[in-house]
């Protein structure tokens, strides 16, 4: 049990609730990131604030007595990036829950950071609009944490990711400074974009206590497809060509071993010999929309499908997706989870999708990938007997490999994950030089290291 500093929870009383209790505390120590495989500290104190001034009290508390500060959204993350350090002060944002203005007219949303991204997709819909990033989180993780990951979601490979859907934050500094970065506008190039600086960082330059975000009218009548294929290079070759030649909405995949995963977990009638399946939606308005997913059809059919279903029926897409929005559910069910968020260009998901099958042959490892395939960000999963030290190894072993793998076609090691814990290590490999830059960044922002040491960079 780590033991707060004299005079911390006295500092800490302008900062909302204060916990010390372990039991309350334990179950703020970690996100959901591979258990058991990486550090948990125990936090010296728990803070939960309603307002920026709150956590301005606590972040000025936690310098004056030099603890360190771990920000926590709904502690939904899958890279560590939320997990306690042994004597920090734990910011959770869960009950900055205000929405704080919808806006008809210029088209935006500015809500609190622990907004959950299905409410205030919500209360877009009541104002007839729509908030496009859709993590496959959206029903419990914040609006803080998907900016602290840049959160992406199953319609980024239309509509793009947090940050292309971010226009303004507030943000609490390292010095207690409470800031505002960004506009209300859609162009504006007055200085640094400090916004997209901030989009990703995963609280380590500061805390995110407010966004304003873009709004959308709601996308038009959509057609949806689902194909299976008998060779997981034909499926891959169909998503690079379909991602070439159309200009679709959503565009998934999932792998023999998934699919399997799926219809034992919650049947679908899905072939389990297939290798593959590729999900595919079209948005542009009804016959627009047919059109282009006939033409989805027709390159699934010409790269090997032996089975394609198409549908403009909202009720059946949903029916036609339903297997793909099952996918990591069903994994955990199968055991422990390595599950991983590689991305690489377009032209390389063939040659990704031929790879991940040998590495799990090298280790000896069930690895079953489903992902974003419209945009290059896959999710080759390792499931492992946690109980099994041979088995942990293992797993970490294909983990590393998978890395080295989208690495060595161009690609990055984190999509919309964020490097958190898990990847810090092998984040020199992708930066090279780089590397330096962003520490001196976060040099800058934040001189004293308060804010979630030890991740991210």
């Amino acid at each position: 049990m780590s033991i707060a500093p004299a005079g911390l929870l006295d500092d800490l009383r302008g900062a909302g609730p204060v916990e010390t209790d372990p039991d309350v505390l334990e179950a703020y120590r970690r996100d959901h990131a591979a258990p058991g495989l990486l550090e948990v500290g125990m936090p010296a104190a728990l803070v939960r604030p309603r307002t920026t001034r709150e956590v301005q009290a606590a972040v000025r508390a936690a310098a004056r007595h030099g603890v360190p500060v771990v920000p926590r959204g709904a502690g939904s993350g899958l890279s560590g990036g939320a997990n306690a350090i042994d004597g920090c002060l734990v910011v959770a944002l869960e009950r900055m829950t205000s929405i704080l203005a919808v806006d008809d007219a210029d088209l935006t949303a500015t809500v609190q950071a622990g907004v959950v991204n299905a409410d205030l997709g919500r209360a877009a819909a009541d104002a007839r609009l729509w908030y496009s990033p859709d993590p496959a989180s959206w029903e419990f993780s914040t609006i803080g944490g998907n900016v602290a990951t840049n959160a992406g979601g199953l319609c980024c490979v239309k509509y793009g990711v947090t940050r292309d859907s971010l226009l303004g934050l507030e943000v609490v500094l390292a010095d207690g400074r409470a800031v505002r970065l960004g506009r209300r506008t859609r162009k504006g190039v007055a200085g640094y974009d400090l916004v997209g600086l901030l989009c990703g960082s995963e609280g380590t330059l500061g805390i995110v206590t407010e966004a304003t975000v873009r709004l959308r009218p709601p996308p038009a009548a959509a057609a949806t497809l689902a194909a299976s294929f008998p060779a997981l290079r034909g499926a891959g070759d169909a998503i690079a060509r379909i991602a070439r030649e159309q200009r679709p909405s959503l565009l998934e995949l999932m792998d023999r071993q998934t699919i399997r995963a799926v219809e034992a977990f919650q049947p679908q009638e899905l072939d389990p010999d297939a290798a593959a399946m590729v999900f595919a939606r079209a948005d542009d308005g009804r016959a627009e929309s047919l059109a282009a997913v006939a033409a989805m059809a027709r390159i699934c059919e010409e790269s090997g499908a032996d089975l394609v279903v198409t549908s403009d029926e909202e009720a059946e897409g949903r029916m036609l997706m339903a297997a793909r929005r099952l996918a990591f559910t069903a994994l955990e069910h199968r055991g422990a989870t390595l599950l991983d968020d590689v991305g690489v260009p377009l032209g390389a998901i063939p040659a990704l999708l031929d790879g991940v099958p040998r590495i799990a042959d090298e280790f000896g490892v069930l690895i079953c990938t489903f992902g974003h395939a419209g945009d290059g960000n896959m999710h080759p999963t390792v499931v492992y007997d946690a109980s099994d030290p041979g088995e942990v190894e293992r797993a970490r072993g294909a983990f590393e490999a998978i890395l080295a793998l989208a690495l060595t076609l161009g690609g990055t090691i984190t999509g919309e994950h964020g490097v958190g814990l898990l990847k810090r290590p092998y984040l020199a490999g992708e930066l090279g030089d780089a590397h330096d830059l962003h520490r001196a960044i976060k040099a800058a922002l934040d001189p004293s290291g308060v804010f979630n040491p030890g991740k991210a960079v």
